[in-house]
């Protein structure tokens, strides 16, 4: 073998493995030479000081049995004590049941999957997929990934994935909103049938009407989103590379209401873009012009109050059954690597911002039902508890989910067309962390 030869030593069979092989063979010539192999310590070196160092939170350098429990606390995973322990005991060569600086990397030295932050390089989730709701916690980025730059790399994938997501799934899109505000009981709108009635008003290309402005809307949301949530962190004055659960929540959610609050006009934008008539805006600007006109600046909040507690429910259930499926996978199959695999990472993102629009659902139909009253002649205006109870009264329960099946159609091609994009993307602008 070409290492044993070149450093005249007999390794550890390990570093045979064809994670150590893929993560340095630079020549991509299938075998690991001396000169790869010890640049590859090096590099591995580096990273495991930058894990020992988030683990380390008393600084004594030490890592003990609470240390770890805390920080895969704070990664979402519950381990017990004797879990715990066991992790130690794997590692702990003196007996003193804390592993020191040396017995941590001469453990992990050569596994290159073995540390934590590798569950926040193969778990990102609100970056990857993109279902045209802008409504989830923002992922965590690794100390790694904010020190070499990889994170804008990621947030550049992600929107661009998602522009792509959203102009594929964009008729889809449309139909659920006129479904939202022109279904009723007595006005009953099917699939086939609105897609017919858009075409005919329309044409081919009506069926991407409002796409435009939701595909703008992307990169301000996701940066001021982003920004927020790291300022939010600071102020928390959580010290750890990660955020727990519930941290995650408030900062997610206060971070979600500030970027939804700095660009809600471009959500009644979308709308109002979404249900016109052929021939009623000549564009973005005519169609911001005319509603500033007849109905002044208020009109573009409509709509702001139930979008905004519609928060909650959808960032709290979407984070909570996604942590819950990674626990579980992680708990139950992440032998060797925290790599779920592509079928396990869109099943749990697929499921998550399904329950999470479900949870939030009636508010999102009120809320496009309020951005949309001035558009249906002789409409009465309404307020958010207003237009619920009237939907109940004259519609009942089922009123509120009007629009829902166009609405799931499409999580599934989304969550899809996002991940590929964001995968491609994401080689193409030079991101090594996956």
């Amino acid at each position: 073998n070409k290492t044993q030869v070149a450093c005249g030593c007999n390794l550890p069979s390990l570093i045979y493995t064809p994670k150590i092989v893929k993560a340095g063979d630079k020549d991509l010539d299938g075998q690991l030479d001396f000169e790869e192999f010890v640049h590859y310590l090096r590099d591995h070196e580096k990273k495991l000081r930058l894990v020992f160092k988030s683990l380390d939170t008393k600084n004594d350098g030490r890592i003990d049995k609470q240390e770890i429990m805390q920080s895969l606390r704070d990664l979402g995973v519950n381990i017990s004590e004797q879990q715990a322990e066991k992790i130690l005991k794997s590692m702990d060569k003196n007996g003193t049941m804390t592993i020191d600086w040396n017995e941590w990397r001469d453990y992990h030295l050569l596994h290159p999957a073995d540390n934590i932050p590798e569950i926040i390089l193969y778990w990102k989730h609100a970056t990857i997929f993109d279902v045209g709701e802008s409504l989830m916690v923002p992922d965590e980025f690794t100390a790694e990934e904010k020190k070499t730059g990889m994170w804008w790399r990621h947030l550049v994938a992600g929107g661009a994935a998602g522009a792509v997501s959203r102009t594929c799934t964009a008729p889809l899109d449309r139909l659920k909103v006129l479904m939202q505000v022109h279904a009723s009981r007595t006005n009953s709108m099917c699939i086939a049938g609105g897609f017919t009635h858009m075409i005919r008003e329309g044409g081919m290309w009506s069926l991407w009407r409002g796409n435009g402005m939701n595909v703008i809307k992307i990169a301000p949301e996701s940066a001021i989103k982003f920004m927020a949530y790291e300022q939010i962190k600071r102020l928390i004055g959580s010290n750890q590379e990660t955020l727990g659960i519930l941290e995650r929540f408030v900062a997610g959610s206060l971070a979600g209401a500030i970027a939804q609050s700095s660009i809600y006009p471009m959500e009644v934008l979308k709308t109002r873009l979404a249900l016109r008539k052929t021939g009623q805006f000549s564009g973005i600007a005519d169609c911001a012009k005319q509603i500033f006109r007849k109905e002044g600046m208020a009109a573009f909040y409509k709509g702001y109050i139930p979008n905004l507690i519609g928060i909650i429910p959808y960032a709290g259930i979407d984070l909570a059954v996604y942590e819950t499926l990674k626990n579980s996978w992680l708990q139950r199959y992440a032998t060797d690597s925290a790599d779920p695999g592509v079928f396990v990472l869109l099943a749990c993102g697929t499921t998550s911002s399904t329950c999470g629009q479900l949870a939030s659902y009636p508010l999102a139909l009120v809320r496009t039902r309020m951005q949309a009253q001035a558009t249906i002649e002789g409409g009465p205006q309404m307020t958010m508890s207003g237009l619920f109870k009237h939907i109940v009264k004259t519609e009942g329960a089922f009123g509120l989910y009007r629009g829902l099946a166009p609405n799931f159609m499409k999580v599934i091609p989304a969550v899809s067309i996002s991940y590929v994009v964001y995968e491609n993307l994401k080689m193409s602008l030079g991101v090594v962390s996956r």
